[in-house]
């Protein structure tokens, strides 16, 4: 096998790097997958957990694209949590907690036994580059392999470094080897390179633990799921705690500062902001009297705990006394203490969007290697760059989501269009169109594009074109459905609502706020009609005409914007012939070099004068 030439080669299997290679090979690409460790494909390296807030929209559309994200999780889901659900659908997001050793195992199942994917454990140390184009790769054993495109999925491993205390060792991940070599090389052909940081907290034995002093966090009543296809639902599942820390752990852990690696110097890179260490919390927030912490369970049949909130590179000695105070874990059994790792980056910035390098030809990066952090916004990179990568080798067209078609889109968008210097980490937040890109409706968002790829079989397009089918029909039974008010006036005064005094539409009651679709089913013939379809299309009815307004005016805005996403920016184009332009927008799109005027705007320090500059130039 080392003396063939692939199509497409997958350095790294993380999740970024196990999305690309069964993306690649599921297209009918020859894939090879090189992994350091064959043991540790799909490893959870944080916490053993998929989606969150944003982050379950993104393994939702990540599964509509025909990944495997999303079966992996629920396969190995030990507990399902739909979170927001206080607020807006925008804002609902799904996560699981998952069993660490069967999520790993369901990710090497999954990829065994994907057709066109080899294997191979070695570490990349080079690539071969003939004519800016990447033709293969070069592995510490001094085989060269060629291929006609490579994905470098490397997460935290190019030149990683740990930080325990005062003690540093080289590494990717605790006890597994750092992989050097692509950086420098890279740094030569004109890359740019930094570093970042992220850390890990220490995980405990969960029977030194006392649970009777913390708060119980079960899973939902009626768990839900990733995955679109027919992976199983959860039948039991298991409960989180939560604990807070107070200001006994907080002087403990101050006592350490002095030789932590943070404060010191040792460690001068950028951590994650939105998922700062306990050290950091406590010296930024030091107003705060406790911080909370997650204790989570690592699986079914094993003892080991997460405790989520607690990251630390403090000395191992400083981290276990100041646990020791923490409600419940006065008697905690460390089986191995938190620490922070450095590790190359290169900023995206010197990507396009199709995650292929603007500098070398058919070369792809995807995952932290980018500056992210996260399973998910790793995995969705990988899905986009293995596509195309397939695509590129095979002389099609490229394959991009914009904005306002996926989390996946805006994650990209944001991080070639603005670029990163901290670990960038999805929010709801970050998408204008959030009510467009709802974990509800990925199926409905990407199933087609990806039937239309050759990723997503006949069966899943016929679904979900059905569901969009019957939920179409029940709303139009609400819109057309009237009710007297000797029949919804109960209901109403039960939910402390304005009462009627004629017959009104099923759908307008529906409008009202603390109105459900539920509610509206304690009417018998509304009941009658609506049992024969499933949640996930009452679901579906029910928010489309509760947000009908909103949905049809961030509609509207993207129309509005699509406009300026037609009028192209040439490869070439001279911005030092436009005199007016500021001298930052300049730089910007000499850097940059957005491909079109909507992506022009998005760049961070360019004014809109400078846009109308561009568009009156170019019309």
């Amino acid at each position: 096998m080392i003396n063939d030439i692939y199509d497409v080669i997958v350095v790294g299997a993380g999740h970024a790097g196990s999305e690309a290679a069964a993306a690649a090979a599921n297209l009918g690409s020859k894939t090879l997958l090189i992994t350091m460790n064959m043991q540790t494909i799909g490893q959870m390296s944080c916490n053993p957990a998929m989606g969150g807030i944003a982050k379950g929209q993104i393994v939702r559309e990540i599964d509509a694209m025909g990944g495997y994200s999303g079966i992996v999780a629920d396969k190995s889901a030990i507990q399902f949590k739909m979170l927001n659900l206080s607020k807006g659908p925008a804002m609902w997001s799904p996560r699981t907690q998952n069993d660490r050793m069967l999520f790993a195992e369901e990710w090497r199942i999954a990829l065994e036994k994907t057709p066109n994917l080899d294997f191979f454990q070695d570490m990349v140390k080079s690539l071969i580059i003939e004519n800016n184009r990447v033709a293969g790769v070069v592995t510490s054993l001094g085989l060269e392999i060629r291929g006609k495109s490579v994905v470098l999925t490397n997460g935290t491993f190019l030149n990683g470094l740990i930080h325990v205390g005062d003690k540093q060792l080289g590494g990717g991940r605790m006890g597994e080897p750092r992989a050097f070599g692509i950086t420098e090389q890279l740094v030569t052909l004109g890359f740019e390179s930094g570093r970042m940081k992220t850390g890990t907290p220490p995980r405990v034995d969960g029977r030194s633990l006392d649970y009777s002093k913390m708060e119980e966090q079960k899973g939902d009543e009626n768990p839900q799921k990733f995955s679109y296809t027919n992976t199983p639902k959860l039948s039991k599942q298991m409960s989180c705690h939560i604990v807070y820390t107070n200001e006994t752990v907080h002087e403990i852990l101050r006592e350490g500062f002095d030789r932590s690696p943070m404060f010191n110097g040792t460690i001068q890179s950028i951590g994650p902001r939105y998922c700062p260490s306990i050290e950091d919390k406590i010296n930024r927030f030091a107003e705060r009297e406790r911080h909370q912490l997650f204790v989570e369970p690592e699986g079914w049949r094993t003892v080991e705990i997460y405790v989520n909130g607690f990251s630390s590179s403090l000395p191992e000695d400083i981290q276990i006394k100041a646990m020791r105070h923490i409600p419940g874990f006065a008697n905690a059994k460390v089986f191995r203490p938190g620490y922070a790792i450095e590790y190359d980056y290169f900023p995206p910035t010197q990507l396009n969007h199709t995650l292929e390098t603007k500098l070398i030809e058919n070369l792809y990066f995807a995952g932290q290697i980018n500056g992210t952090t996260g399973y998910e916004e790793a995995a969705g990179q990988g899905l986009i760059a293995g596509i195309n990568a397939h695509n590129k080798v095979h002389h099609k067209d490229i394959f991009t989501l914009s904005r306002d078609e996926a989390y996946i889109g805006v994650l990209i968008d944001d991080l070639i269009t603005k670029g990163t210097d901290e670990p960038y980490r999805m929010f709801t937040s970050r998408a204008e169109y959030r009510l467009l890109l709802r974990q509800d409706n990925a199926d409905i968002r990407l199933t087609e594009k990806s039937y239309n790829l050759g990723l997503a079989n006949e069966e899943r397009l016929l679904k979900v074109q059905d569901k969009i089918a019957k939920s179409n029909q029940l709303e139009s039974f609400l819109r057309d459905t009237s009710l007297k008010p000797g029949i919804i006036n109960p209901i109403l005064e039960s939910i402390s609502s304005a009462i009627v005094d004629q017959a009104y539409r099923s759908a307008q009651i529906l409008t009202r706020p603390n109105m459900t679709l539920e509610k509206l089913e304690e009417i018998e013939f509304i009941k009658e009609a609506t049992q024969q379809y499933s949640a996930e299309v009452k679901e579906q009815a029910e928010i489309n005409i509760k947000y009908k307004g909103y949905i049809e005016k961030e509609r509207d805005n993207v129309a509005k914007l699509s406009r300026l996403e037609t009028i192209k920016i040439p490869d070439n184009f001279d911005y030092e012939n436009l005199k007016s332009l500021s001298t930052e927008a300049k730089q910007k799109f000499n850097k940059i070099k957005p491909k079109t005027i909507a992506q022009a705007a998005r760049i961070s320090g360019v004014s809109p004068s400078d846009i109308n500059i561009l568009l009156i130039y170019l019309k």
